[in-house]
């Protein structure tokens, strides 16, 4: 045993029948509170970005996969343009993550460069 799983289990074994699925309604929780809203998006084409300003635009952040272009595709050079515009409209912050992503994000987040460790 792993010295992680006596920490966690204080050397005893568990079952699934040990555990009890919690209810969200049963709770306080910030639903229809919440301040910003987390998107996910698809990028196929220019029409998509419409969504996507706008959700930025009401302050939400957008994450949006990019698979369907190469980041050397003018039509996506043209996208990527369009919302980083927006990013700086709101005074927020714009990155591509590898290849597939893009996250863009409204006034008063930013998007840390480094990997936590």
């Amino acid at each position: 045993m792993g010295i992680m799983s006596k920490i966690l289990s204080g050397g005893e074994s568990h079952t699934t029948e040990d555990y009890v699925e919690l209810d969200l309604d049963d709770f306080d929780t910030a639903r229809g509170e919440a301040g910003m809203s987390v998107h996910i998006a698809s990028i196929g084409g220019k029409q998509d970005v419409v969504a996507i300003k706008d959700a930025v635009y009401d302050g939400d952040l957008v994450i949006a996969d990019i698979t369907r272009h190469t980041t050397s595709d003018s039509t996506m050079e043209h996208i990527i343009d369009d919302l980083r515009q927006v990013a700086d409209e709101v005074d927020g912050d714009i990155v591509q993550k590898g290849d597939d992503q893009i996250i863009i994000v409204p006034t008063g987040v930013t998007i840390a460069r480094e990997k936590l460790s």
